[in-house]
């Protein structure tokens, strides 16, 4: 009976041993940011990120890390499913839009959770909540003017804000949410799980000016005391407490902090105005990058920062006001790369990716391999030697072995990039294919072009682009190389039907 008590203590022991184990993972989601905002990857960016710097001083910087998308619902979609959102829709959730997962959709928060891990999600959401099953039935929209046509919203009054919200981050796979799902989007209330911390009683109406850009906020229910000023320093403040709080808890944790900057409305706190040389986008950088700093300082808190992985990444390029910041502080947000949010162009989707795992990671270690956000849940499930199931993240690969030293290329050769139907790119090693005119979605400006010698625009079907001496895109190589871009254009479509593998 001895012997059979000992065996059991020490099995007893081997599992708790071996749930310890797995690190914690902690993943900073910028909303917006480019890849030339960084300090540490741009010699000429006019905003200190020391924090950001840092972390990548620490882990692994990938100069070649890629979302999904150059906007946010898709991007985001496709980093929790490891699979392209082109495969299923390609723009974002609109104002009290639906959810764009499926019930039975695997998701990468749903697969830790198997893995015995605490799941949270605190920040912006973007990804959709069944906001119908809230809204009364009696309810009519409201209408407003704009431009020469009218506006239709739905005002606080419509909503049974008692009710629990259904189909939300604790739908697919999160143990706990607090945001506002979206900074500039209705309703401008704090959510914590499923319900609203606070009714909104009024209907937002915009009547000061922000520090720069435009507010791009919508008309819809809202708290009446709603301060945009103090989103991103609630969001930081409720995610440090719950990091300090895991020091009780034996499970390991995920937690999922998408940060609502820097996106417009760009709104710096007035502490970290003219911290940076690039004007107020340059200050809410500082800030983002100063709360991602205290998150990690959490993590050294509460003694869980030797286990715990970080990846800071983000959703897309920056957003259209980088060209007049260009001109007027001379910092380029996407530096070196052209193109901004929206466009398929390096620029929209060639963002900053960072990843530090203490033990594994090589300190200041650098990588050129080719990864995606989609990878991720590969890569983690690999981690944990987690079976994935047939037909889940059928787009991602694994880069454990880069993460580990153990290779330099990627198992990944090929990349997607997309933000709009019909309107493609594909990589192929060191090239780009732009199965279009060109690469813009957002807008083109022939200023920026002018003073970075880009050719005038021609009338060019499609763009080729070897990557590895052009990194810039301004060199069209298509009617040089028509063979090549015969063979990545069926690789394109081959990926699209089929898929990668």
């Amino acid at each position: 009976m001895m012997r059979l008590f000992a065996l059991a203590f020490l099995l007893l022991g081997m599992s708790v041993s071996a749930q310890t184990s797995k690190p914690n993972i902690l993943l900073l989601y910028a909303d917006d940011m480019g890849y030339g905002d960084l300090g540490i990857q741009n010699p000429h960016s006019k905003i200190p990120t020391p924090y950001l710097d840092q972390l990548a001083r620490e882990g692994m910087r990938f100069t070649d890390g890629h979302s999904s998308s150059g906007i946010c619902t898709p991007s985001r979609y496709a980093m929790l499913t490891g699979r392209h959102h082109w495969r299923k829709f390609h723009g974002i959730v609109n104002v009290l839009g639906t959810s764009v997962f499926e019930k039975e959709e695997w998701t990468l928060p749903e697969m830790l959770q198997k893995e015995g891990y605490t799941t949270a999600c605190i920040g912006k959401w973007h990804l959709g909540w069944d906001w119908p099953a809230i809204r009364k039935p009696e309810a009519k929209p409201m209408k407003r003017k704009k431009g020469k046509g009218t506006q239709s919203f739905w005002g606080a009054d419509a909503f049974d804000w008692s009710k629990a919200i259904p189909d939300g981050p604790l739908a697919h796979g999160f143990d706990y949410y607090f945001g506002d799902s979206v900074i500039n989007f209705p309703p401008y209330a704090w959510i914590e799980n499923d319900r609203v911390v606070k009714a909104p009683d009024t209907t937002l109406t915009i009547t000061e000016k922000t520090k720069e850009g435009s507010w791009e906020a919508r008309p819809g229910p809202a708290c009446s005391d709603w301060d945009f000023y103090e989103v991103l320093p609630t969001l930081m403040k409720k995610a440090v407490m719950w990091i300090e709080k895991r020091q009780e808890q034996e499970n390991p944790f995920f937690l999922y902090f998408p940060l609502p900057s820097p996106h417009a409305p760009i709104v710096p706190s007035d502490e970290f105005d003219g911290k940076s040389q690039a004007g107020p986008y340059g200050d809410f950088v500082v800030q983002s990058d100063w709360s991602c700093g205290q998150l990690l300082e959490a993590l050294r808190r509460a003694g869980v920062a030797k286990n715990t992985l970080v990846i800071f990444t983000a959703d897309n390029g920056p957003e259209r006001y980088a060209y007049p910041r260009a001109e007027k502080y001379d910092h380029w947000s996407a530096e070196p790369f052209r193109g901004l949010k929206r466009d398929i162009y390096e620029g929209g989707h060639h963002v900053p990716f960072v990843v530090k795992w203490p033990g594994v990671v090589a300190p200041g270690s650098t990588s050129d391999a080719l990864v995606s956000q989609i990878d991720i849940m590969a890569t983690l499930a690999a981690m944990l030697g987690e079976r994935l199931p047939d037909g889940a993240a059928e787009d991602a690969f694994n880069f454990l072995p880069i993460l580990q030293g153990k290779a330099k290329t990627s198992a990944r050769t090929a990349h997607v990039h997309n933000t709009k139907k019909d309107h493609y790119a594909i990589r192929d090693g060191d090239y780009v294919l732009i199965d279009s005119p060109n690469g813009y979605v957002s807008k083109r400006d022939q200023g920026w072009e002018t003073r970075r010698s880009y050719p005038a625009p021609g009338d060019e079907k499609v763009q080729l682009f070897n990557l590895a001496k052009d990194p810039i895109q301004k060199v069209n190589l298509a009617d040089k190389e028509p063979d090549r871009v015969k063979a990545m254009r069926a690789l394109l479509q081959r990926v699209r039907a089929k898929g990668y593998r």
